[in-house]
């Protein structure tokens, strides 16, 4: 529990280290909690849960092996399709249990997830069926962060495929740092008869919420102003959506305070999408609480963890398509730098910023920006990292 946070974005931690220790905790305590991930349990830091429990194995065994029993709840195998199955029937035997896997790798039991969404859908139509707790999907290893793998591991299209169903039994939560993912991951687990897809980084990410904030997140409909950097009655309404398109967009607010000092700017938070609508299944954000938090009539700009139609097309439900501007993945990728491969994608602090100095008539800002991002593009490509101050 974290009670509160004095310098919001000055410290970093990881997400995934957050949710490992809140699932080894919930382990310890249910015993017919089961974890099913492919090989990277430890690489996508979630390994708290070896101090709980075993991995299930039943074979001869190596010295150099991890903790491993027939009785272990981490089964681990590296296969997505069969993984899936298994948890699928603990679920329907009214057992616990969380997937992990790489996000692109997700796709591979896309049409697994839409049957058991169909199952969902059905089950809930017929009173004697129980409900049941949620198939909740940890999506880590995501496409801004895979620098080494590259473009074979940079998709976040289980997204869109989720949020395209309109069985309002799915939700795709967005943690915006370490302390939002535990809130996710607590959401996650008391849920019931639904799909839950969280997407969040394993590397350190500027922490910026207490626990009452992140809660609050989650049960008030999904979006909320982060009032330490936002100004009254703004000119602008920057928007992210994910940890890393979070921090992105706090960057270009900064950038432009600094160099659009008369206009105003604030930031919003999205941390929860389900069909058509900001948040939950649970609890979605009206068209009131919209208009008070995104305003009626001033332009949006948005930096989306996923494609950018997919962001556009729930946003429209709420407003005037002609206010929006929404960057994310355009399916462009590579084995490079992080804040190249948000360069790549348009979805960069500097592309945010060139969207606002464009409405405002400053070349000389949309100049500067392309400046630097040709400067950083030139000093990756050179250098096989980013410049100190992007």
């Amino acid at each position: 529990m974290i009670d509160t946070v004095d310098n919001p974005g000055k410290e970093k931690f990881s997400p995934a280290k957050a949710i490992g220790a809140v699932m080894a905790d919930y382990m310890s305590k249910h015993d017919d909690f089961y974890l099913f991930s492919p090989d990277e349990t430890t690489s996508n830091k979630l390994d708290a849960v070896f101090n709980v429990s075993e991995r299930a194995w039943d074979l001869p065994r190596q010295d150099f092996d991890l903790p491993e029993s027939a009785h272990g709840r981490i089964l681990e195998m590296l296969s997505e399709n069969a993984l899936f199955a298994c948890m699928a029937g603990h679920l329907i035997a009214g057992g616990p249990a969380v997937m992990t896997s790489y996000e692109a790798f997700f796709m591979i039991i896309a049409a697994q997830i839409l049957q058991h969404l169909k199952f969902l859908d059905q089950s809930s139509k017929v009173k004697w069926r129980p409900a049941y707790p949620a198939a909740n999907l940890l999506s880590t290893s995501t496409c801004w962060r895979q620098d080494h793998n590259g473009f074979t591991h940079q998709s976040p299209a289980l997204i869109s495929t989720l949020l395209s169903v309109p069985s309002r039994h799915a939700n795709c939560l967005f943690p915006v740092d370490d302390v939002a993912a535990e809130s996710a991951f607590i959401y996650m687990l008391r849920s019931e008869n639904v799909v839950n897809l969280t997407t969040f980084n394993k590397t350190d990410q500027p922490r910026w919420l207490d626990s009452h904030q992140a809660d609050a997140q989650f049960s008030a409909g999904g979006a909320s102003i982060f009032d330490f950097i936002s100004d009254e009655n703004p000119d602008y309404v920057l928007v992210g959506v994910g940890d890393i398109m979070s921090c992105e967009t706090i960057r270009a607010l900064e950038i432009l305070r600094k160099d659009l000092p008369e206009k105003k700017f604030r930031f919003v938070n999205i941390s929860a999408l389900s069909y058509n609508t900001i948040g939950t299944t649970e609890r979605s954000l009206t068209k009131k609480e919209f208009d008070r938090i995104f305003l009626t009539d001033k332009p949006i700009v948005a930096d989306f963890h996923g494609y950018p139609e997919t962001l556009r097309q729930i946003l429209t439900c709420y407003t005037d398509p002609k206010r929006l501007t929404v960057h994310g993945f355009l399916e462009r990728g590579s084995t490079t730098t992080p804040f190249e491969m948000l360069s790549l994608n348009e979805a960069s602090r500097y592309h945010l910023a060139i969207d606002i100095a464009s409405r405002e008539n400053r070349s000389d800002l949309v100049e500067k920006y392309q400046k630097i991002l040709t400067e950083n593009t030139n000093y990756a490509r050179e250098y096989g990292v980013d410049q100190i101050e992007v």
